[in-house]
């Protein structure tokens, strides 16, 4: 199978789990067996919105699900079935340090969903801890190595989390990091993977201001030969105005493929059911135009970059 993702790729993620059940439902763990159904349930009220999306225009065979085994192994079987491209999330929750959610056991439970995608989420930085790096670098090869040998595709979330001294350097602002430091430490990071033999198809970073900033994404994760790869943007649980700057800026450059975007989507409309203060339909239908909204922004983005 040849390496990379180069279709439209409108993704819902809501793999969330435990700042998901202690953020939203102030839930702690273990749960009991009443709040386990409670946070499945909602993880199908945010499904149920996005099949709504699908049954409003969404363009054929773009939209895409991401979701965790915990509470939404139905939606995955649903999902299959219905032939939705779907990313199943491997990592544990939590963790600062990448781990298989379910050790070396971690095949069987990917073959058992049979999801286009297998996901990580992985904080990696090149500058940061050297052996903590070393170390998720082995684990993330030995995941990339089965699904090229089982013909699966691969999702690399890549967070770059700031060093003491690399905030020093922008007298501990988080914006002039972003701006300033982070997009190199992202293709660092990509290089140090892949020489590791880290191999995603699809990249799915953190939101950039700059056009050039995106291009240089798009640089190392197409570089020496891989240039069917592609890249999402995801919303780092941003307000609406960041996330659609950072839509628009990523859908004029060639290589970004979609977005990533579950907070800024489905947050406010699973609190409110939550709370009584939406209807399950009202907040499905918020969910579902939010998720419009941001596919009607980088559809735009792909129009003006064809024209």
């Amino acid at each position: 199978m040849k390496k990379g993702y180069d279709k439209p790729l409108y993704l819902l993620p809501f793999d969330h789990r435990a700042s998901y059940v202690c953020g939203l439902f102030d839930f702690e763990f273990p749960l009991t067996v009443h709040q386990h159904e409670q946070v499945a349930a909602s993880k199908q009220l945010i499904y149920e919105g996005f099949l709504q999306t699908l049954e409003r225009g969404m363009p054929p065979g773009c939209g895409a699900i991401l979701v965790d085994e915990q509470f939404g192994n139905a939606i995955l079987r649903d999902a299959h079935q219905r032939g939705i491209v779907t990313a199943l999330s491997v990592e544990q929750s939590g963790d600062e340090e990448f781990e298989f959610e379910y050790g070396a056991d971690f095949a069987s439970h990917i073959e058992a969903f049979d999801p286009t995608f297998a996901k990580v989420l992985v904080r990696y930085n090149p500058y940061g801890d050297l052996a903590l790096n070393h170390r998720q670098a082995g684990r993330l090869a030995q995941l990339s190595r089965y699904c090229e040998e089982t013909g699966r595709r691969f999702m690399f979330e890549l967070l770059v989390p700031a060093t003491h001294s690399q905030m020093a350097q922008v007298d501990g602002s988080a914006l002039d990091y972003d701006r300033r430091l982070r997009p190199t430490l992202m293709c660092e990071a990509m290089r140090e993977l892949q020489k590791a033999g880290v191999e995603p198809d699809v990249w799915k970073v953190e939101g950039l201001s700059r056009r050039d900033d995106c291009e240089r994404i798009v640089r190392a994760a197409r570089h020496d030969g891989r240039s069917g790869v592609g890249c999402i943007v995801l919303g780092r649980g941003a307000d609406e105005a960041k996330v659609c700057r950072w839509l628009t800026t990523a859908a004029g450059v060639d290589g970004f493929i979609g977005f990533a975007v579950g907070r800024t989507s489905f947050w406010d409309a699973v609190a409110g059911w939550h709370a009584h203060r939406l209807t399950r339909a009202q907040a499905t239908s918020q969910i579902a135009a939010r998720l419009r909204e941001w596919v009607d922004i980088f559809e735009r983005g792909l129009g003006a970059r064809a024209g």
